[in-house]
């Protein structure tokens, strides 16, 4: 954004944002001087819903939502219909029976009516009170009873005006205020407000909580006759079986059923165990080891054998009369029986007929254990089955026996939901919410005025209007006013400015000459400044046909060509002006410009009568086509004439509007330049012409024309 432009934008509306501020606080001071004084009443009620010392539990944990959800709809149905009605009621009644204090002045309504009239309405007004009658806005259409209560003021919207019902940061209160013109009626409306919302409430929580009693009363009833019906069909089911109590009846059976068979199982293991052993033993009878007492035996039946021979070496030792053969034969048998003796006594330490007489005596015993546990597998097996026919009774009686189980279980358990929601409803309605007047309206002092504020935030308002209108207009002002946004809207260069002269009565010569007004002397430096760019252009590739054109007319292309040829001539060039501003041609002057022939001539003739430094030709009015009087190749001829002759040629080309005629000049100019009148938007057309003028290859840039200096206005 252009800061600049955007201060010079406020600068120029800074009086409607000074002024219209100032209008509209000196209005609004007048309008509040004479304000009434304001008084505020307000009356507290007490709820007890956070206050923990009305708490039947000071341990209870509070519900926060819950609770704000609770002061809601106290609020709420404080504001309702029915309670603004018997408000309205009360102050109607008020200013009707105190004729001489009346709270508020009788409107025109109320003090036509005649005094039969008003009798009439008091009754009125007191029986709809006694009835709590709503006063709706249907009642406008049958008699004038809300036209009566709302030409006083008293009906619900005026009152809601003034009225205020909130609550205090979490606060046990709420607080209802009001404020009026007079001190009586705001102290008089908070307090019936409040005291007829308390008693109406709590006839409407007590008939809803009688309403629930008596519901839940009869719910209880029907639960308990059905839990008694649940609960007697059990009894009749068990009594007819002969069921005392089937699970715990079931559970012994299974418990003795699983230790018999542990039992069983037990024995079984015994025997086996017992038959495994008895193998073993009678193995180690059989065998031919040292436990059996095989080698014993075999060792004893030599050493028998061994005597009896050596017995019969001996009776022959004797008989034969003492043989030293048989003799030897005696000593031989007594070594062989003494190493049989030594070596049998050697193996046998302990005697194996010990041993094996431990092992009978083990298989004895063995045989008596397996036996008994044989035996008593058949006793265990006689009472599975009786434990097993009496589990077999009890089940069919299970299924039967769950479903009356079930149903009563449920039964009872309504029953005792039902009880706890009566209970709970019996306690509620006796410490449940209490509402109470904790303070009553009381009459007060006047409220600070407002007027300072009324007149500060009108103001405030005004002047930020104004602010935000003027900064509106700047960003949707598509005006083009300095070089930097046409060069934003046109992507093309600004060779130069030229500032805004008042032309007149005035001639070239004579703004040339002042040396004292400011205007003429910075559009003269202006244009010198522009003169020095266009030298720069035409002398880079020795250009000498300059074409002036604009997009639209009136933007003063021809006063500025006329000026641009002035200013050459004032560097000592031979100027060709093409057209121009020729109403301000003054007599002939050697710097001065002069009327002469028709260019539309010259290219009959190709005569032409120059002056001393500049020359004009003037151009046919009616936009007659160039192409229409010469061909191409004629023109450029008589161009090629006028090059010669001049060192410099500005041509005044018609706007680009008159797009045709501005084509043909535009073909024979070197080098070309665009007026444009600043504070102008570009239009949907001038933006299709300047797609035209981008295309040409001679265009150099743009000169923006009557630039207002020093605030001077256009005329």
């Amino acid at each position: 954004m252009d800061f600049k432009a955007f201060l010079r934008h406020i600068n120029r509306y800074k009086w409607i944002i000074i002024i219209v501020p100032l209008v509209t606080v000196c209005i609004t001071f007048f309008m509040v001087k004479n304000l009434p004084k304001q008084y505020n009443s307000q009356a507290q009620i007490s709820t007890g819903l956070v206050d923990q010392s009305k708490q039947l539990s000071a341990n209870q944990n509070m519900d926060y939502f819950k609770t704000s959800q609770q002061f809601s709809n106290i609020i709420e149905k404080l504001k309702m219909k029915k309670i603004m009605s018997i408000l309205s009621y009360n102050l109607m009644l008020h200013d009707l029976e105190n004729p001489k204090n009346p709270f508020k002045k009788y409107s025109e309504k109320v003090e036509a009516l005649t005094p039969a009239k008003r009798t009439e309405l008091i009754a009125q007004l007191q029986e709809r009170l006694i009835k709590k009658e709503t006063l709706a806005l249907s009642d406008k259409g049958n008699n004038e009873l809300y036209d009566l209560v709302a030409s006083m003021g008293y009906d619900e919207e005026t009152i809601n005006k003034n009225l205020t019902v909130n609550r205090t940061d979490g606060s046990d209160f709420i607080n209802v205020s009001y404020i009026s013109a007079n001190p009586a009626l705001s102290a008089f409306l908070v307090n019936t407000l409040t005291t007829e919302f308390i008693q109406n409430y709590g006839q409407d929580v007590n008939f809803n909580q009688n309403n629930s009693l008596a519901l839940l009363d009869s719910l209880l009833k029907k639960k308990e006759a059905v839990m008694n019906a649940k609960n007697a069909a059990l009894k009749n089911f068990k009594m007819a079986n002969g069921v005392l109590n089937l699970d715990k009846q079931s559970e012994i059976a299974y418990s003795q059923i699983s230790q018999n068979e542990d039992r069983k199982a037990q024995a079984l293991r015994d025997i086996q165990a017992n038959q495994g052993a008895i193998a073993s033993i009678e193995a180690k009878l059989r065998g031919k080891d040292a436990y059996t007492g095989g080698n014993v035996v075999s060792d004893n039946r030599d050493i028998v054998d061994i005597k009896n021979q050596l017995k019969v070496a001996n009776d022959r030792y004797i008989d034969g009369n003492f043989k030293v053969g048989d003799k030897k034969s005696i000593d031989s048998l007594n070594r062989i029986l003494s190493a049989k003796t030594l070596r049998n006594s050697d193996n046998n330490i302990v005697d194996p007929t010990v041993n094996k007489q431990n092992l009978i005596q083990q298989r004895s015993a063995l045989d008596v254990s397996m036996n008994q546990a044989k035996s008593s597998i058949a006793s265990i097996d006689k009472e599975l089955a009786q434990l097993k026919s009496k589990y077999n009774t009890m089940v069919p009686f299970d299924a039967g026996i769950q479903n009356y189980e079930r149903d009563a279980d449920l039964a009872t358990k309504d029953y005792m939901d039902a009880l706890n929601r009566y209970n709970q409803t019996r306690t509620e309605q006796n410490i449940g919410l209490k509402l109470n007047i904790a303070q009553v309206g009381l009459i007060g002092t006047p409220e600070p005025s407002k007027r300072l504020i009324y007149i500060a935030l009108s103001g405030i308002s005004s002047f930020s209007i104004c602010f935000m209108a003027v900064v509106a207009l700047f960003f949707l002002d598509n005006t083009i006013n300095n070089s930097k946004q046409m060069i934003s809207a046109t992507n093309m260069p600004v060779l130069g400015n030229l500032s805004y002269v008042n032309i007149q009565g005035k001639s070239l010569k004579s703004i040339w000459n002042d040396a004292e007004t400011p205007n003429f002397i910075a559009f003269k430096n202006l244009l010198r400044s522009l003169r020095l760019e266009l030298t720069n252009k035409l002398d880079a590739d020795e250009s000498q046909i300059l074409g002036v054109t604009s997009l639209a007319s009136g933007e003063g292309k021809s006063f500025i060509a006329s000026s641009l040829a002035h200013a050459f001539a004032m560097t000592g060039k031979k100027v060709l002006l093409i057209g121009g501003e020729t109403q301000r041609i003054e007599s002939a002057n050697t710097k001065e410009l002069a009327i002469r022939d028709n260019f539309e001539t010259f290219l009959i003739k190709r005569e032409i009568q120059t002056q001393d430094l500049i020359t004009v030709l003037n151009k046919n009015n009616d936009n007659t086509s160039l192409l229409e009087i010469q061909s191409s190749k004629n023109l450029r001829a008589g161009f090629d004439v006028l090059r010669k002759e001049f060192d410099l040629i500005i041509i005044d080309i018609n706007s680009l509007r008159d797009i045709n005629v501005a084509k043909e000049w535009l073909m024979f100019t070197e080098k070309n330049i665009a007026v444009f009148e600043v504070g102008k938007a570009l239009s949907d057309t001038d933006k299709d012409l300047l797609v035209y003028l981008r295309e040409q290859p001679g265009f150099i840039g743009w000169v923006l024309n009557k630039i207002k200096l020093n605030g001077e206005s256009k005329s």
